[in-house]
């Protein structure tokens, strides 16, 4: 089945939607995510040759962040994201939950701070540490 078939369908395969939507860079990426449990569809594991269809719920987890959204439209094609971001509807918990996720980790790292090379007193500290 080509892709303008499946777009007159109104369904396209899960990892080919994945990729079109911009989730992931390829779709053997989002195949690899798909296979390891990191996409769920309709709250279930799923493989990577189900069919999307508008209306469907997807789950994304990529490390600490997490996408829930509502498919709007299928699409075969990857476009630009303007248009790839026409095809989800983010849950308004899935966007406040990375928005407070976003703000966390922006000051968590106490090395955020640091600019520049270590200074003389840092090396030492540093070379005191390792054992060097």
């Amino acid at each position: 089945m080509t892709d303008h078939q499946s777009s007159d369908t109104g369904r396209v395969r899960l990892d080919k939607w994945l990729w079109a939507a911009r989730f992931f860079k390829t779709r053997s990426l989002a195949a690899r995510a798909i296979d390891g449990g990191r996409v769920k569809l309709n709250g279930e594991r799923a493989k990577t040759s189900k069919e999307v269809k508008p209306g469907d719920a997807v789950e994304v987890s990529a490390g600490e962040l997490r996408w829930d959204v509502e498919v709007v439209a299928v699409s075969g094609r990857r476009g630009p994201a303007a248009e790839a971001a026409k095809l989800y509807a983010e849950t308004e918990a899935s966007r406040a939950r990375r928005e407070t996720l976003k703000l966390h980790r922006a000051g968590s790292h106490p090395a955020r701070a640091v600019r520049g090379r270590p200074s003389k007193r840092d090396r030492r500290m540093i070379r005191r540490f390792t054992g060097g």
